[in-house]
Formats: C-alpha cells, sequence, structure tokens
C-alpha cells in the first residue's frame, strides 16, 4: 500500500511539474520605451526626424583594405582529405581573399551603386539611431493592386542585402499576385548602419519593440512582418508583443525549443507520417539523432558568441581575412546541400558578389561584435525569464520550411503557440539563406500566405 502511495504521489508530482513547464503563460509586462543609447535619459528627447541615407565609402578606405589584403600572410594547410570538417578551408580562402582584392574591389564604385538601388534612411528610435530600406511599389502598381506594409527581417551573419531579391519582388505587380508590398526592411540594431545598444540587455525580446516603434514611427498601425533566423525570432517577437498591429505572419525558420515543444518532437519520431505530410519531407525534421548531431556540429559559434561575443568580435575587427575566413564557412555550410562542399557552391547558390556586398558592410561598419551580442543577449536569464515561446499569439501564421535548414516545427508543435496557422508548407531543397538562395520560391510563399491571411 506504501509503495502505491508513494507511486500515486510520484506520478502526481510528475504531472504537476509537466503541465507547468508546458501550459501557456501570460504576456510579462515588458518597458516599450526603453531607453538604449548613451548615458543617462533623465534628459533624453528622441530626434523623430526620419533622415535620408546614402552609402558613399572614401576611397582612403577601400585603399587601406586593399592594402591590407595585398599583404603576405600564411595560413595553415588543410588536412589531406577535409574540405569543411575542421571549419573554413584555407585553399577556399586564399580564392576568396584574392577575388576579394583583384575583381570586387576594382568595382567596388559599382557594388556601391548597387547597394543604394533601394531609399535608405535612418531615424532614433530609444535612443540608437536606426537604419532600414524603405521600398514602395510605382506608382501605378498601386492603383491596379492592393498594397500591404511588410516588415521584412535579416538575420546573421546576414544584412539587409539579403533582402534585396525578395524586395525587388515584392514591390512589383505582376499576374500571380493581387498584391503588392511596401517594404520596410530595418538593419537590426547593432548591424550594419543601426546603431548598437550602449546598455546590457538587447536581446531578441527588446530588439522587436525596437522594430515595432520604427514601423509605428513611419505612420503603420497594422502591417505584416516576415523573417529567417534571427529575422523570425524577432519577427516572432513582433507578432507575440504586439498582435494589434500585426497583420500576419510569416517564417521562413519556424523554429520552437519549448519543453512541450521537445516532447512532441521525440514522440513524432514514432511515426512521422502523423505528422509530416509526405515521406519525401521526413528529412526536414528527421532522423532525430542525426539532426542532433548535426547541429551540435556545427553550433559551435553559437556557443562562442553567446558566452563571450566581444573575444570573437575583436579578433575579426579591423581583420579582414580573418572576417573574410569566418564568414566563408557559415555560407559555405549553408550551401552543404550542394553536390561539392567546395568554393563552388558559394557561387552556385548565392553569387559571389552577394557574399562580398555582406562582407564589406560588415567590414565597413565595424559591427561584428555589435551583432554577435544577440546571441549573448538572447541567451541569458532575463530573457529565458520572459518566457515568450510559451505566450500564446492570434495573429495569422505562415510557415515555409526549406529541406536543409534547420529542423523545423511541425503543425502539431507551431499550433501550441501560435492558434491561428493559416499557411504552411514543406519544400523539397534550399538550406538556410532562402532569401539569397531562392527568392522567387520564398516570394511566391509570402503571397501565398497572403491570400489565405
Amino acid at each position: 500500500m506504501k509503495f502505491l502511495i508513494f507511486a500515486a504521489l510520484a506520478a502526481a508530482l510528475i504531472g504537476f511539474g509537466y503541465l507547468k513547464l508546458t501550459r501557456p503563460v501570460p504576456l510579462p509586462s515588458i518597458n516599450k520605451n526603453k531607453y538604449w543609447g548613451p548615458g543617462d535619459s533623465s534628459n533624453y528627447k528622441e530626434d523623430k526626424t526620419i533622415k535620408p541615407f546614402k552609402l558613399k565609402v572614401n576611397r582612403e578606405v577601400i585603399d587601406e583594405l586593399q592594402s591590407q589584403l595585398n599583404k603576405t600572410f600564411k595560413l595553415s594547410e588543410p588536412l589531406e582529405g577535409v574540405i569543411l570538417e575542421y571549419g573554413s578551408n584555407s585553399k577556399d580562402l586564399k580564392h576568396v581573399i584574392k577575388y576579394w582584392r583583384d575583381n570586387y574591389l576594382p568595382k567596388w564604385s559599382e557594388r556601391e551603386k548597387y547597394l543604394n538601388t533601394f531609399p535608405q534612411y535612418t531615424t532614433e528610435i530609444q535612443g540608437l539611431n536606426i537604419h532600414y530600406i524603405h521600398a514602395k511599389p510605382n506608382t501605378k502598381a498601386q492603383k491596379t493592386k492592393k498594397v500591404l506594409p511588410l516588415l521584412l527581417l535579416h538575420g546573421w551573419p546576414l544584412s539587409v542585402r539579403e533582402l534585396y531579391g525578395i524586395t525587388q519582388l515584392l514591390i512589383t505587380a505582376n499576374e500571380k499576385s493581387d498584391y503588392v508590398f511596401e517594404v520596410i526592411a530595418p538593419s537590426l540594431v547593432g548591424f550594419a548602419w543601426s546603431d548598437a545598444a550602449r546598455k546590457p540587455g538587447m536581446n531578441a525580446a527588446e530588439m522587436a519593440i525596437v522594430m515595432r516603434n520604427l514601423m509605428t514611427r513611419l505612420k503603420f498601425e497594422k502591417f505584416l512582418v516576415q523573417g529567417g533566423d534571427w529575422g523570425s525570432i524577432v519577427g516572432s517577437h513582433v507578432a507575440t508583443i504586439f498582435p494589434e498591429n500585426v497583420l500576419g505572419y510569416h517564417s521562413n525558420m519556424c523554429v520552437m525549443y519549448t519543453p512541450l515543444s521537445l516532447a512532441k518532437y521525440a514522440i513524432a519520431t514514432l511515426s512521422p507520417h502523423t505528422f509530416i505530410p509526405s515521406p519525401q519531407h521526413y528529412g526536414h525534421n528527421f532522423p532525430l539523432l542525426e539532426k542532433l548531431a548535426y547541429l551540435l556540429e556545427e553550433s559551435g559559434y553559437y556557443h562562442i558568441q553567446a558566452t563571450k561575443p566581444d573575444t570573437i568580435g575583436t579578433a575579426l575587427t579591423a581583420n579582414p581575412i580573418g572576417l573574410a575566413s569566418y564568414f566563408l564557412e557559415k555560407f559555405q555550410t549553408a550551401a552543404r546541400h550542394i553536390s561539392t562542399q567546395s568554393l563552388d557552391g558559394l557561387e552556385q547558390i548565392f553569387t559571389l558578389d552577394a557574399y562580398y556586398d555582406n562582407l564589406m558592410i560588415y567590414y565597413l561598419t565595424n559591427c561584428i561584435t555589435s551583432s554577435a551580442r544577440l546571441y549573448k543577449e538572447t541567451m541569458a536569464k532575463a530573457y529565458f525569464d520572459l518566457q515568450l515561446e510559451r505566450v500564446q499569439t492570434r495573429v495569422p501564421m505562415g510557415c515555409a520550411r526549406f529541406h536543409y535548414d534547420l529542423p523545423s516545427a511541425m503543425d502539431w508543435q507551431l499550433r501550441d503557440k501560435y492558434t491561428n496557422v493559416v499557411h504552411s508548407k514543406y519544400y523539397v531543397g534550399v538550406g538556410h539563406y532562402a532569401p539569397l538562395e531562392a527568392p522567387g520560391l520564398l516570394y511566391e510563399d509570402i503571397v501565398e500566405f497572403v491570400k489565405k491571411n
């Protein structure tokens, strides 16, 4: 009898613990106007002016970079038969440096012009100067199509450059859609030409508040949100904290790591066909142990940036070769689904100019340290205490899952947080940087989501 009583009590405690860890929680109280600029905010008055921005780099800066790339450098030879298993491959890196020096920099004026393709601006939000693209459809499109404002968010180690291809599609009218989009694509806080926070705590939730306040500064009280990588996490928080402002949230990296979600993932391994629409898509999530092993293998950078971001940032600051190596490995890893893992993959999937444009933005703005801090701030206790992944949102949600991206949550998992999942699709092929690799496919998925919204 005592054993039965003990077993019943143990079962009750386990059940209580499970419910405590898995049930939805209310939205926490968050300061939506916190000051992130330098010094004390007691005398701070926000400058609400919207200022045009145009990239113009002094020739001396380009000459200095050229000089650095001209220096003799010694790189360790890769091990025999090794491509990316040990990180950036020095043979590939030599080609990257040579192309950067001899092919890319001589045409910098052309690339600078391209980076100025869309109208860009800056404005002050919560003590920080925030840079953003504001691209509008042409007058004819505005008259013949329904125009929807869209907050478009990039990730790391990327920048707004990631979004150029899809932005052009979104603002251009075509027969496939009754909609065109007015795109606002900000540089995240601490990225590119957006100021870095001067105080600790600028995590993904705080960044979501800055992004929403930017949209209301621009007089958008209702808007769509789309993002991948960090843009998906920030975008989710915008939808969660400000559901009254968000018409719909679309993600191309629909990840969830709540206790309930992880438990459901483990259960789904017993019967994948119950939770995945087609056998050809099982590879998105299974086999589970293989996916976990891959995440462990590729998350070393995450651990560094989530613990000591300023150390790696300092090592890469004013160090173009180091920065090129660090980013090269990330881009090549994202292209690992092609037949070759050599430098050819970079060119086949992203184009070399896209890689170098992005690399130049980080080099010119010296933002590697401040961008890496997002990892530490979003792994801090203050962020986890918010439990935003467990706060449900009624905002219409759409998910595009690309085969070679991180394992996305299944609908069974998504609906625990997003109570109104209206669009869910799986795609064969394409990796983590979908806006760069497949802007047309991502555009079509966004349009399909909007039609269902």
